[in-house]
């Protein structure tokens, strides 16, 4: 999952930074409205984590621009949004949540539970249910980072986990390389050119050949299961 987070306070942004990168997920951090809307409107994300009291505004104006950008483009209007902020009055909780936050958290929070609300909206956002995630034998599960074929366990490493979950969760979407990459690495992660088609190599050994296909010039997808 690739998360932005907009807090202004060094510390919770460092704690937030630390406990979700643990997670495996890319994690971008901005600390204003101007620098939340920037890196929306030249990145996807699968979510954002927005502070209400920010540097230079309320982080609220962030989520009124997102819900009011065109579709088909960046940034993405469609981006879960989840509140976290010190503003626990009820009326706050409506305004955030009517003008389209998708969840909101007062601090202090756990982080556990944080992070479970977070894999709820991406379930949510992606149209599905279920915590688990099926293609034929092959069974993920987000919460737990965990993978089995055929009921038998898989090691997975957390770029090879990336890789497959990204390509299940819009399955039989094709997903180029730039997007595969766009949703595991953050800004300041260093990237070989070719780490996707390695990831790839990988779980094909592990999962076997026909998991993964590959639309040639096009990129990579997961077919829907066979009846």
């Amino acid at each position: 999952m690739r998360v932005l987070v907009v807090e202004d306070d060094e510390g919770i942004a460092t704690g937030l930074q630390t406990h979700l990168r643990q997670l495996d997920w890319a994690v971008d951090m901005t600390d204003g409205v101007e620098t939340a809307w920037t890196a929306l409107c030249v990145e996807p994300f699968d979510l954002v984590l927005l502070d209400l009291g920010l540097r230079d505004g309320d982080g609220a104006e962030v989520l009124r621009r997102l819900r009011r950008a065109p579709p088909g483009r960046l940034p993405d209007a469609a981006t879960p949004v989840l509140i976290m902020t010190a503003r626990d009055q009820v009326a706050a909780r409506i305004e955030c949540l009517d003008m389209g936050a998708d969840d909101y958290v007062t601090k202090p929070f756990d982080p556990d539970e944080l992070a479970a609300r977070m894999r709820a909206l991406r379930r949510r956002s992606v149209g599905r249910a279920h915590p688990l995630l099926k293609a034929g034998s092959l069974e993920i599960d987000p919460a737990t980072r965990s993978v089995r074929l055929g009921g038998q366990p898989v090691e997975l490493s957390a770029r090879e986990f990336g890789v497959l979950l990204a390509l299940i969760e819009v399955r039989p979407r094709v997903l180029s390389r730039p997007q595969i990459e766009a949703r595991l690495y953050s800004w300041d992660n260093a990237l070989d050119s070719n780490a996707v088609e390695v990831h790839v190599h990988h779980l094909r050994r592990k999962l076997g050949e026909g998991v993964i296909r590959t639309l040639r010039g096009v990129g990579y997808f997961v077919p829907e299961d066979e009846t």
